[in-house]
């Protein structure tokens, strides 16, 4: 059983914004770690944006200031607000949620940004 499911993907201009939604099922979800990582074509996964269960967050440098990621407990909903989006920001974006042992992906959404 997959306990997380991405939603909110999809196709935008550049300049353009869209907000990704992660929801866990099944997981003491305010015990997790949160995060949401990329995936281009003919690349290697990275890492977006963290946020513990303190809240504290912590982000890639290439989405600084663009990207903003926010917890809601009371939802087990993660989410991913993209604004100024680029091309280069092309890719699947995957949930993960890390607790101890255990490390949970969701299946992915995508996200394409045309120029």
């Amino acid at each position: 059983q997959v306990p997380l499911v991405e939603s909110g993907g999809g196709l935008v201009q550049a300049g353009g914004s869209l907000r990704l939604s992660c929801t866990a099922s099944g997981i003491m979800f305010s015990s997790y770690a949160m995060g949401w990582y990329r995936q281009a074509p003919g690349k290697q996964r990275e890492l977006v944006a963290t946020v513990a269960p303190s809240g504290n967050t912590n982000y890639a440098d290439s989405v600084k200031g663009r990207f903003a990621i926010s917890r809601d407990n009371a939802k087990s909903t993660v989410y991913l607000q993209m604004n100024s989006l680029k091309p280069e920001d092309t890719a699947v974006y995957y949930c993960n949620a890390f607790f101890r042992y255990s490390d949970y992906w969701g299946q992915g959404t995508q996200v394409t940004v045309s120029s």
